[in-house]
């Protein structure tokens, strides 16, 4: 018996997942990577400039916080992501209640961990949250844009 080909699908997104012959989507983490390239580039660059700029100032702990801030900021894009492909993936009804519920665990939990970081390393760790706001901005610009594109084309 042979397997249907392979088809692609998007998210809400923009994200592309691949779709067996059966109509049912593939998300893995390496194709969320993949598909993310753009906005890891970003965040890493946000990452160097951080260092770069605030290293010539002396602020090298502030450096280092707003690089850890970032880098929250892109682990919450990625595991957004993958929970969305996973999510249309499996068939099942997308409610407005399991979209609140994941929603909510996961800024509870990436405010906790951003916060507590924070107070640790205060003054300094003012910066990660610092980090975490320019990355979330840059991203909700980064995915509204080919939005507002697929728009104007239609």
């Amino acid at each position: 018996m042979s397997e249907s080909p392979i088809s692609t699908g998007h998210t809400s997104t923009g994200q592309v997942v691949e779709q067996s012959g059966t109509g049912v989507p593939r998300p893995s983490v390496l194709r969320v990577l993949r598909d993310q390239r753009k906005i890891i580039g970003v965040g890493v660059a946000m990452m160097v400039a951080c260092y770069w700029v605030l290293g010539q100032l002396g602020e090298w702990e502030t450096a280092a916080m707003t690089t850890v801030g970032v880098g929250l900021g892109l682990v919450n894009q990625l595991v957004t992501e993958l929970w969305l492909a996973r999510l249309i993936s499996s068939g099942r009804e997308v409610t407005r209640a399991r979209i609140t519920t994941f929603t909510i665990v996961r800024l509870v939990l990436l405010s906790v961990v951003a916060v507590g970081i924070a107070v640790m390393f205060w003054p300094s760790g003012i910066g990660l949250l610092l980090g975490l706001a320019i990355f979330r901005l840059i991203a909700l610009v980064m995915t509204t844009i080919p939005l507002l594109k697929e728009l104007k084309a239609q």
